[in-house]
């Protein structure tokens, strides 16, 4: 059936009151950045909080010790050197000289070696190292000692982007309980957040670091000299799509992260903006059922949502009606990236609603409420849960459309309790290949049966094996065939249900330049002319 897109309140002309109380020699002053992000924040705090809002922010204002050029090599960051023992049990990792916190404060291995143990807890790179009896020891202000108990070559990689990247934090935050939202932002990196500027639901303000010393190498994505080439960064939280789109248009903002495709004529035709599809792997739409708490927690429940969904339908209510735009795909570690595969999802690819609702039945569903998220900020997710409460609808299910902003939905997501009494039954996102076509960052792949996986919860011993196999393998070639086995066992177990791939482009003004080809924006090297 036709799927209507939802959530924009009107055309262009109805967002052309808006205006922004800009300091007027403020912007003549300072080069200052105007930024619309996908979403608001809910915290800050990237160990506890997965949202890619939370990581740009986070980006800003830390340093890493490792990063990743564009074509996915590993390369010392905030690390001057580091060496690797001959059996590779021991790394012993240099700093480089004069890294400066935002206070003032050196960064000294006492705060590198609880920021790593705090997100280990969180991360699934991170807790693969932990489960490896990892210890970290200081041996000097600069040097410290990470020994495994047996060799594990990918360890740079993990710290650079283990499912999360790992942030270097100061130890008063660092050693904060890893599921305690810090509370005070201050990092190393080359923007300082502006705590006075900080108007929550609003505007989140950054300044540049004139203290911070990049490396002399050329920037590549997440690796090299990460220059900050604007004074202040303005993040305007806009959850109106045809607000932000507008402001745009006249000049008010300078970069828009996910403006509606549908909307993209619109911008092009102003000879002052232009499109950049900074992540060339796309995203994957999937939604994420709660395997604790029925009906999901039956096979057949899950097996149920693979059988009521039609791709298209999805990608045509939340990305738009040109299908350059978005495709099929079936694949949980998402269609183009090296060892990504659709086998098992056969079964599912043509979508069948009898089937659906007689899986459903066979659950033991009675009819109760499921309880779906729909955060009413985040354009894309809300139109696909939208879509999904539609066709529960029409397999006979009860739903409870639970209408919230998204920093909301990630708590709420977090909750194991009772879907009726504050928890949830199903939690729509999307996730970019890069992380997704990783064993080591797809952290939504993860299945530990220790309950601290990914929202939802599903403990599968066999999948965690596969993953632990890619990650060992080591080449591309090696890891081809445990990329089936991974896929194979996801649609077995319905990990997570795929909606589609979808490319997102940015709007910038066209003086803007230097932007990253990276999984996700940063902002280090962009210049405002």
């Amino acid at each position: 059936m036709p799927f209507k897109k939802l959530g924009l309140v009107g055309p262009l002309a109805a967002a052309a009151a808006l205006s922004f109380a800009f300091a007027s020699g403020d912007a003549a002053a300072q080069k200052v950045l105007r930024y619309v992000p996908q979403a608001n924040m809910g915290t800050m705090d990237p160990v506890n909080n997965l949202s890619s809002v939370t990581h740009q922010h986070s980006w800003r204002v830390y340093d890493n010790l490792f990063g990743e050029d564009t074509s996915g090599n590993v390369h010392p960051q905030m690390v001057e050197s580091y060496q690797v023992s001959q059996d590779g049990l021991t790394y012993t990792i240099k700093l480089r000289p004069g890294l400066k916190f935002h206070d003032g404060q050196a960064v000294t291995p006492k705060d590198v070696i609880p920021s790593i143990q705090r997100w280990a807890k969180m991360d699934g790179g991170g807790k693969r190292l932990a489960a490896l009896d990892m210890k970290l020891t200081a041996v000097d202000d600069r040097t410290f000692t990470l020994q495994l108990r047996e060799a594990f070559p990918a360890t740079p990689g993990v710290l650079a982007y283990g499912s999360t990247a790992m942030y270097v934090m100061r130890e008063k935050e660092a050693t904060t309980d890893a599921a305690t939202p810090i509370t005070e932002v201050v990092g190393s990196g080359p923007f300082v957040f502006n705590k006075a500027g900080f108007q929550p639901g609003n505007k989140i303000v950054y300044d540049k670091n004139k203290d911070y010393v990049p490396r002399p190498e050329p920037v590549s994505a997440f690796s090299g000299g990460r220059i900050a080439k604007v004074d202040r960064i303005d993040v305007m939280i806009m959850p109106d799509a045809a607000t932000a789109v507008a402001a745009l248009d006249r000049g008010e903002i300078d970069m828009y992260e996910t403006p509606p495709l549908d909307l993209l004529p619109v911008l092009r035709r102003n000879p002052n903006i232009k499109t950049v599809v900074f992540n060339k792997a796309g995203a994957l739409a999937f939604v994420r059922p709660n395997f604790l708490h029925p009906p999901f927690n039956n096979p057949k429940a899950r097996q149920a949502l693979m059988h009521m969904v039609d791709q298209e339908d999805y990608m045509r209510a939340a990305i738009g009606s040109d299908p350059a735009n978005w495709k099929v795909c079936w694949a949980v570690q998402v269609c183009g990236t090296p060892t990504a595969s659709e086998a098992g999802s056969e079964p599912y690819r043509k979508a069948d609603l009898a089937k659906a609702r007689q899986l459903l039945q066979e659950s033991g569903y009675k009819g109760e409420k499921i309880y779906v998220l729909v955060p009413m900020d985040q354009q894309v997710i809300r139109d696909i849960a939208q879509v999904t409460v539609q066709k529960l609808k029409d397999i006979g299910a009860t739903v409870e459309p639970v209408a919230i902003d998204w920093g909301v939905a990630l708590q709420r997501g977090n909750n194991k309790g009772d879907p009726a009494q504050g928890g949830w039954h199903l939690f729509h996102t999307w996730t970019v290949g890069q992380i997704l076509g990783s064993a080591i960052s797809a952290v939504h792949l993860g299945t530990p049966c220790d309950g601290g996986g990914y929202r939802g919860w599903l403990c599968d011993n066999e999948m965690e094996a596969h993953l632990a196999e890619w990650i060992k393998a080591g080449t591309t070639e090696r890891r081809k065939p445990v990329g089936e086995k991974i896929q194979r066992r996801a649609m077995e177990m319905v990990n997570f249900v795929p909606l589609g791939q979808f490319f997102q482009p940015m709007a910038t003004r066209a003086n803007i330049s230097g932007i990253q080809e990276t999984l996700l924006p940063v902002f280090w090297n962009i210049e405002k002319n």
